[in-house]
């Protein structure tokens, strides 16, 4: 067992022994081939439980900070964070992601980049759509819904695959592509692994 996958057993057994946890549609997350995890962002404990409970190994994109000591820096490394410094992060933030994407590696993500106070999702940032017209990453909406409470109950959904062909045989602006992640992760939320239809006037 590698370190990755002990990581993912050690977060299991704690989100099963301190939560009612429910995971809903994990099909959905492709096995092999790039993937691109857009989730909403409820709490520090988002990143571990997204990712405790797929069969595959996943990045996430993590302060630089974190890294310091050097011990802790080598555990999170091993564990799939890829370091973004303070500051003019954006642009290496950028560059790392997309560089997992290229690899055919998975990227978990949390497009409101903070988390939400009141628990509603709110507006998600370009990052999330740069990502996703700029790789061919199959896009997987995801909802972790209830409170991180002793033995609450708290439920993590995978919703089916995003369709981006038409954005990014478009051009479409990065704003764009991020307006539809966002769309699609309020219907999981709202309504679970249901298929989405799309308003159109």
């Amino acid at each position: 067992m590698n370190i990755y996958k002990f990581g993912q057993f050690v977060c299991r057994v704690f989100f099963k022994t301190f939560f009612r946890v429910t995971v809903v549609s994990k099909h959905n997350v492709p096995e092999s081939g790039p993937v691109l995890l857009c989730s909403n962002h409820i709490s520090n404990l988002d990143p571990p439980l997204v990712g405790a409970f797929l069969p595959r190994h996943m990045a996430f994109l993590a302060k630089g900070e974190l890294f310091s000591f050097k011990p802790f820096g080598v555990l999170l490394h091993a564990l799939g964070a890829v370091p973004i410094k303070r500051g003019g992060g954006d642009r290496q933030a950028l560059k790392a992601g997309l560089g997992v994407l290229k690899e055919n590696q998975g990227l978990v993500m949390f497009p409101e980049g903070t988390r939400s106070k009141t628990g509603e999702l709110g507006e998600g940032l370009a990052g999330a759509g740069f990502f996703a017209t700029r790789s061919d990453a199959t896009v997987v909406p995801c909802a972790v819904v209830g409170k991180y409470r002793p033995f609450a109950k708290i439920k993590v959904i995978y919703g089916r695959p995003i369709p981006m062909d038409d954005l990014r045989e478009g051009k479409s602006s990065s704003s764009e592509a991020t307006e539809r992640i966002m769309a699609h992760i309020a219907h999981v939320k709202a309504n679970g692994d249901t298929p989405y239809i799309e308003e159109r006037e």
